[in-house]
C-alpha cells in the first residue's frame, strides 16, 4: 500500500510554512491531517475566521481543581496553521490527530504537549550548533532550512533533519514514553483516515520533522490505546502575543525571534529574500530614531552591506539573524550592545497580540471580561504595551448619566475584582499624596498570562464579579485571623461588592467574641478604619462596622499593656500595633478617645515593660500634646540616669527618637540631659550605650544630624559645623571594626 504524504515542519517555520502550501498545491490532498490535539477540531472553523487575528491559542484546561492547563499556539507563519487556512480556502477536509488534551492534562502538568526537545535532543543540537559554528539551533535552522530556496529543498531537508536527530536520540529523551503514546495514537488516526475510504496518497501529514520516522510505520501496528489516562476538560480559543511565542518567555517550542520571522513569512509571500533583511535594520532604525538617538541613512546602508558580508563569510547565501544583530551593532550600535538592546527586542520580538471575533469560543467568563472592557471603554488598553491609567473615583457632575458620571469609580470596581482573582491585567500602583482617597494609579497591560489566568477563574463563577464573589467567601471560610477577615472587608469596599462586606462582616462578629492577639486586633482595626473612613466614596454601607471596630478597639486598649513586655524582636510587631491603633483613634470620633490616651500613658510610664515600646508611647502622646515638655524632661531625666543600666535607657530613646523627630530636635533641653548621661557613664557603660545609641541614630537624615549637631555645639561650647563635620563624617576602618565588634559582643556573658 502506498504511503501517505509527510511533510516535515518545524513548529514556528515561515519557510515551512510557505513551502508546505506549495506542497498541497501540488499534491491537492482529499484529507490533511496535522499534529495537534485531536479534540481540537472544533475550532478549526473558528482558527481561520476572517476577523481572527494571529497569534492566537487554543487552551486546554480542566474542569476541577485544582486547574492544570496546555497551550497550543499558532502564529500566521506557523506551518500548522496555514494548512489548516489552505484546507479552508480549497475546501479540503483538515483534522487534528495528535492525543487529545484530555490525556496530556491527565499526563502532566505543562504548557505546550510537544517541545521538540529535551534534554538529549538540545545535546545533539548543541553538537550541531558548535560543528557548523553557529551561534545557536535557531541561526542553523535559518541557515539552513529557511533559506532552502526551494519546496523539495526544504521538505527533503526537514524530513532528512528529523530522521537523523531521531536515530541520535531514540529512546533516550525524558519525554520518550509520551512521544511513544503520541506516535502510537497518531498512526492509529492515519490507519482510521485510510479505513474509512482516503487512499494514503491522497493524504498529506503535516508533522514535526522528528516524528516523520515514527509514523511511517502506521501500517505494521495495532494500537492499543485502551488505557490511555484522561480527565475531563474544556478548551477555547484565547489571543496570544509574540512575546508568549518566543524562547525568552520559556515557551520551548518557541523561537527567539517571532517578529523577525514574520518578517521572514512576508518575504518569501513577496519573492524577496532580502526583505527581512532589509526590513530588520529599518524598522531598528525607525526604533532609534523614535527613542531619540539619531541614525543616518548611510547607517543603514552600511549595515545591510557589512551584514550580507558577515553572510558570505559563514557560509550563507542571504543574511541571516546572527548577521543583522553583528551588522547593526557595528554601524548602528557603535560597538556597544546597550546601545541598540532596546531596538532588537523590540524588532525581533515585537508587540503584537491576535484577536478573534466578539463570541467565538470563549468561557463565559472571558464574554464577561471584554464585555466589561467594551462598557468601560478600556478596550485601548487591551494592548502588550504596559499604559498608565489614573482613576478620579469623584462624581463628573458634568456628564449627564449616571454610567458616566460614575466611570472611573465602576473602572476601579471591575480593576480590584480582577485583582481579588488574580487576574494580572491591572496593576494597582501606590498613590502618593495626602489626599489620595479619590485617586488610583493603574499600570493596565494584556498577556496570555491574564487570559489563562481568566480561564482558571471560570470555576469560580461564570462572570468577573461572581468569580471574585466566590473567591472572597472562600477566604472567609478559610481565614484564620481577623485580619484575614478585615482584608475581605477592605477588598470588597474596593470591588463595590456590598453582599460580600455583609457576609465578610457577619464571620467577622463571629469571630471577635474569642480572644485574639493584639498584632491582629491591630491590623483588623486598621483595615476597618480604612473602610469606615472611604466606604461613601465606593458607595458602600460602612456604618455596620463601627460597632465592630470598637469592640476591636476597646478590646486592644485593654490586653495592650500587657503585650509590652517582651523582647526587642516582638517590639517590631507592638510598635506597629500601637500605630495602627493610634492612627484608627485620630480618624474616628467614636473610638474611645480617654481609654486609649490612659493606655499610652500607663505604657510610657511603667518600667517593667519593653522600654522601647515605653519611649515610642511616650513619642505618640508628645506628637499628640498629652506630654508636656516638663514632662518630658522628667521622663529623660529619670531613663537616662547613672541608676538605670546602658542598654535600657539607650533603648527607651531609640523608641522616643522613631516619631516627631523634629520637635525632639527643637527641644535643647533634651539634648542637654542626653549630654548629662553620657558624661555620667563609665568606659564600659558608655560601650554598652554606644551600640544601642548607634542605632537609635541609624535612620536619622543628614539634615537631622546637622541639627543636632548645632544643639550639641551650643551645648559644648563649640563652632555647629564644626561637630556637624564630625557627626556626619564616615568612619575610618579600624573605627567601623570596633564598632561591630560592640554589636557582636555579648555585654551579659
Amino acid at each position: 500500500m502506498n504511503q501517505p504524504n509527510f511533510f516535515g515542519i518545524r513548529h514556528l517555520s515561515p519557510a515551512g510554512a510557505y513551502y508546505l502550501r506549495n506542497f498541497l498545491d501540488e499534491k491537492k490532498p482529499v484529507l490533511v491531517l496535522v499534529e495537534g490535539p485531536s479534540d481540537f477540531n472544533d475550532m478549526l472553523s473558528d482558527m481561520v475566521r476572517e476577523e481572527t487575528k494571529p497569534p492566537i491559542a487554543v487552551l486546554a484546561y480542566t474542569k476541577e481543581a485544582p486547574v492544570r492547563t496546555i497551550l497550543y499556539p499558532f502564529a500566521e507563519y506557523s506551518p500548522e496553521y496555514q494548512a489548516i487556512q489552505w484546507c479552508y480556502e480549497k475546501h479540503v477536509e483538515c483534522r487534528f490527530i495528535d492525543m487529545p488534551s484530555t490525556a496530556f492534562l491527565a499526563d502532566r502538568d505543562c504548557d505546550m504537549p510537544d517541545t521538540d526537545g529535551e534534554e538529549d535532543r538540545v545535546s545533539v543540537y548543541e553538537q550541531l550548533d558548535k560543528k557548523s559554528g553557529e551561534d545557536g539551533h535557531d541561526t542553523f535552522w535559518e541557515r539552513v532550512m529557511e533559506q532552502a530556496g526551494s519546496m523539495e529543498a526544504y521538505h527533503l531537508g526537514a524530513n532528512s533533519f528529523g530522521a537523523n536527530v531521531r536515530s541520535l536520540t531514540e529512546g533516550t529523551e525524558n519525554d520518550w514514553p509520551e512521544t511513544v503514546l503520541r506516535e502510537a495514537y497518531m498512526r492509529q488516526q492515519i490507519k482510521n483516515a485510510v479505513g474509512s475510504g482516503v487512499e494514503p496518497d491522497n493524504i498529506v501529514v503535516v508533522t514535526g520533522s522528528y516524528h516523520v520516522e515514527g509514523l511511517k510505520s502506521w501500517q505494521e501496528h495495532d494500537e492499543d490505546l485502551s488505557r490511555m489516562p484522561r480527565v475531563e476538560a474544556n478548551h477555547t480559543l484565547m489571543p496570544y502575543s509574540y512575546y508568549r511565542l518566543s524562547t525568552r518567555a520559556g515557551y520551548g517550542a518557541g523561537n527567539k525571534a517571532p517578529a523577525y520571522y514574520a518578517l521572514l513569512w512576508e518575504g518569501l509571500n513577496r519573492g524577496e529574500p532580502m526583505y527581512a533583511a532589509y526590513s530588520y535594520l529599518i524598522k531598528l532604525a525607525a526604533y532609534q530614531r523614535d527613542k531619540g538617538n539619531p541614525v543616518s541613512s548611510a547607517s543603514v546602508i552600511e549595515a545591510v552591506r557589512l551584514a550580507g558580508a558577515l553572510a558570505q563569510l559563514r557560509g550563507g547565501t542571504v543574511a541571516a539573524l546572527r548577521d543583522l544583530r553583528d551588522a547593526a551593532l557595528t554601524c548602528i550600535g557603535e560597538g556597544s550592545v546597550s546601545n541598540i538592546i532596546l531596538a532588537t527586542a523590540d524588532t525581533e520580538i515585537g508587540t503584537a497580540i491576535g484577536a478573534l471575533p466578539d463570541g467565538v469560543s470563549r468561557t463565559s467568563i472571558q464574554e464577561d471580561f471584554y464585555r466589561n472592557l467594551n462598557d468601560l471603554k478600556l478596550e485601548k488598553y487591551r494592548d502588550i504595551t504596559a499604559q498608565d491609567l489614573q482613576l478620579d473615583l469623584r462624581e463628573n457632575r458634568r456628564v449627564k448619566s449616571e454610567k458616566s458620571a460614575f466611570l472611573d469609580l465602576y473602572r476601579s470596581f471591575f480593576m480590584h475584582r480582577l485583582r481579588v482573582l488574580g487576574v494580572s491585567f491591572a496593576q494597582y500602583q501606590a498613590v502618593n499624596q495626602d489626599n489620595a482617597t479619590w485617586s488610583e494609579h493603574w499600570i493596565v497591560r494584556w498577556t496570555p498570562e491574564a487570559e489563562i489566568e481568566l480561564v482558571e477563574s471560570a470555576l469560580k463563577g461564570d462572570t468577573v464579579d461572581g468569580a471574585a464573589s466566590f473567591a472572597m467567601k472562600e477566604r472567609v471560610e478559610n481565614a484564620a485571623m481577623m485580619g484575614d477577615i478585615a482584608l475581605v472587608i477592605e477588598d470588597a469596599c474596593c470591588c463595590g461588592m456590598e453582599k460580600a462586606v455583609g457576609y465578610a462582616t457577619a464571620a467577622l462578629q463571629k469571630m471577635a467574641v474569642d480572644a485574639a492577639s493584639v498584632e491582629d486586633l491591630a491590623k483588623t482595626a486598621q483595615r476597618l478604619s480604612v473602610v469606615v473612613q472611604y466606604g461613601n466614596i465606593r458607595r458602600i454601607d460602612a456604618k455596620p462596622l463601627e460597632p465592630i471596630l470598637q469592640q476591636l478597639f476597646y478590646r486592644a486598649c485593654l490586653i495592650l499593656e500587657g503585650a509590652c513586655v517582651c523582647d526587642d524582636a516582638a517590639s517590631k510587631v507592638i510598635i506597629t500595633a500601637i500605630e495602627q491603633l493610634n492612627s484608627a483613634e485620630l480618624a474616628h470620633d467614636f473610638l474611645n478617645h480617654e481609654e486609649w490616651i490612659k493606655t499610652l500613658e500607663n505604657i510610657a510610664r511603667r518600667d517593667d515593660l519593653n522600654t522601647k515600646l515605653s519611649g515610642f508611647a511616650a513619642a505618640i502622646l508628645l506628637e499628640r500634646g498629652n506630654l508636656s515638655t516638663q514632662q518630658l524632661r522628667t521622663e529623660v531625666s529619670r531613663r537616662l540616669s547613672k541608676g538605670v543600666p546602658a542598654d535600657l535607657g539607650a533603648g527607651w530613646f531609640e523608641g522616643l527618637a522613631m516619631k516627631n523627630r523634629y520637635a525632639l530636635i527643637a527641644r535643647l533641653s533634651l539634648w542637654e540631659s542626653l549630654n548629662e548621661y553620657l558624661m555620667t557613664l563609665d568606659d564600659e557603660e558608655f560601650k554598652r550605650a554606644l551600640v544601642f545609641l548607634r542605632r537609635a541614630f541609624a535612620d536619622f537624615t543628614a539634615v537631622e544630624k546637622d541639627e543636632i549637631a548645632e544643639n550639641l555645639g551650643e551645648i559644648l561650647g563649640l563652632n555647629g559645623q564644626e561637630v556637624s563635620e564630625v557627626v556626619n563624617a564616615v568612619l575610618d576602618e579600624s573605627s567601623q571594626q570596633m564598632i561591630e565588634g560592640l554589636e557582636d559582643f555579648d555585654f551579659d556573658m
